[in-house]
């Protein structure tokens, strides 16, 4: 499984196309939407019961080209069951890569890929 997330992203003050511009502005977005990055997350961990909460969005930001690059995100897994009596929580990190798709005026965040287990034989 391979998860995509978009957000709104203004292309047009985009005169100024340097990295650090870039690196700003694509933080300073995340940085808003820091809810919404961990329900993208959780989906990762929806199987095993568990959600992705407290993201840090990272100061620094990797670029593979001028509008793509990665991010590596830390946040906290957490498995809460009230009927169980479970309230687990675990430090994670997870490498998120984006791509601005100016045309659109999208930011595009792409999980990691995590093959799906198959049913086993018998």
């Amino acid at each position: 499984m391979q998860h995509q997330w978009e957000f709104n992203f203004e292309t047009n003050d985009f005169n100024d196309t340097t990295q650090g511009h870039l690196e700003k502005k694509i933080i300073d977005l995340l940085k808003n939407e820091k809810q919404e990055l961990g329900i993208f997350m959780s989906y990762y961990f929806r199987p095993d019961g568990a959600i992705a909460e407290n993201v840090e969005v990272p100061e620094k930001v990797t670029f593979h080209g001028e509008w793509k690059g990665s991010i590596l995100f830390k946040f906290e897994k957490i498995h809460f069951n009230a009927c169980l009596n479970i309230h687990e929580q675990d430090k994670e990190k997870m490498e998120i890569h984006f791509n601005i798709q100016s045309e659109k005026e999208k930011l595009v965040l792409t999980g990691p890929y995590w093959p799906e287990r198959g049913p086993d034989e018998i």
